[in-house]
């Protein structure tokens, strides 16, 4: 069996819900990536400061730390689709740890963008990785969410 880690940032909820279901159908170990500084609870101003920390390329310090990265053979990496991209805590997290022979899953919440450059953002910062099909769902979708989580993980090989 495959040593699995499912790697969340979440702002609203709604990604810890997602990784939160996955960690339920694959096991593994379950980790918040947490900025050293929270983002404001304001959702207009965590929207401009998303835009520009992207624009910026700014890559925010984390609390969270992974002992052992190299013991895992899958990686589930969720973030919210900010600016049809990763929140910039996620680029922090990929690009602070050598994922080359890993399986990564990337999975995502939104508000109506859909996945945008989600998956291919993350193949950039993630050279000599597998990236397998990733997840994204709906804000509003979430009471759907275990039935096309488990036929997503179908899809791509995961489950059985």
């Amino acid at each position: 069996m495959p040593n699995v880690l499912i790697a969340y940032f979440t702002w609203s909820g709604n990604t810890r819900r997602i990784a939160e279901l996955i960690h339920s159908k694959v096991d593994g170990t379950l980790v918040e990536i947490q900025p050293e500084v929270s983002y404001p609870r304001s959702y207009n101003v965590v929207v401009n400061q998303a835009k520009r920390e992207i624009s910026m390329s700014h890559k925010p310090p984390l609390k969270t730390k992974i002992e052992h990265i190299e013991s895992y053979d899958i990686i589930f990496v969720g973030s919210p689709n900010w600016w049809g991209t990763i929140a910039p805590p996620v680029a922090t997290f990929l690009l602070g740890y050598d994922l080359r022979g890993k399986t990564i899953v990337p999975f995502s919440t939104h508000g109506g963008g859909g996945q945008g450059r989600i998956s291919v953002d993350i193949a950039k910062l993630c050279p000599g990785s597998t990236i397998l099909k990733g997840f994204s769902i709906y804000g509003g979708e979430l009471g759907r969410a275990e039935a096309m989580i488990s036929a997503w993980l179908r899809e791509i090989g995961i489950l059985m």
